[in-house]
């Protein structure tokens, strides 16, 4: 007599497991620029500085020299240079922007110091994903003592280097041109019953741009 064959017992692919986990490993294990969190904050950072230099004035306006008169006092001095602020906001900012961008370029140790700190905040904090500890030396860091080593980074970098006081001299430039500009320039040919409403601020479509991106830097530390 024959005999049986031994039942076949099923075996389970030692593979398959890692397979399903697999896209939630590859995604962990993104660099920060890769993260589509990060890619989301470039992209509304981007827009929103698009739309707001879309609103800049014509250059010719801001330059034009038939405008220029000296004003008749302090008061109307100050007067005009809120007319002026509220109408060449956007071109005011980018001045006072290019003027810091020349004084960091020719600066480069104070542009590389501040280089390096918005990198170790964007990757070491904001876009590092939770569940991965930055561990140096052997020693795990929490979150809490990254924060505080970047803090003190970033004391050391703005007050103890050439940093702090490049942006401090340049903004000081910048704040001088504009308030000399604002001064001079006479504002009787610009429309500024519409600018009026819409004046809300220097910094009015930065700050946009922060509320906007603050959602994706949540997403990343999620």
């Amino acid at each position: 007599m024959a005999s049986a064959s031994p039942p076949t017992l099923p075996i389970s692919n030692p593979q398959t497991v890692p397979s399903a986990a697999a896209p939630s490993s590859l995604e962990s294990q993104q660099p920060p620029l890769a993260t589509p969190a990060f890619r989301a904050f470039i992209n509304r950072i981007s827009e929103t500085v698009s739309n707001g230099l879309s609103q800049r004035r014509p250059w010719s306006e801001l330059a034009d020299r038939s405008a220029l008169s000296k004003p008749e006092s302090i008061s109307d001095a100050a007067l005009r240079i809120r007319k002026n602020y509220s109408y060449f906001k956007v071109n005011y900012l980018a001045v006072a922007t290019a003027i810091v961008g020349f004084s960091l370029v020719t600066h480069p140790f104070s542009l590389a110091f501040l280089l390096c700190l918005l990198a170790s905040w964007l990757f070491l904090y904001l876009f590092r994903p939770s569940d991965q500890p930055i561990v140096v030396l052997g020693r795990t860091f929490s979150d809490r003592e990254t924060l505080g080593c970047l803090i003190l980074f970033s004391i050391f970098v703005v007050f103890l280097t050439d940093v702090g006081s490049v942006l401090v001299s340049a903004v000081m430039v910048g704040v001088a041109l504009i308030c000399a500009h604002g001064a001079f320039r006479a504002p009787e040919d610009l429309f500024l019953d519409e600018q009026e409403p819409a004046a809300t601020g220097f910094l009015s479509f930065l700050g946009g741009a922060a509320s906007s991106a603050a959602p994706a830097v949540i997403a990343a530390r999620g």
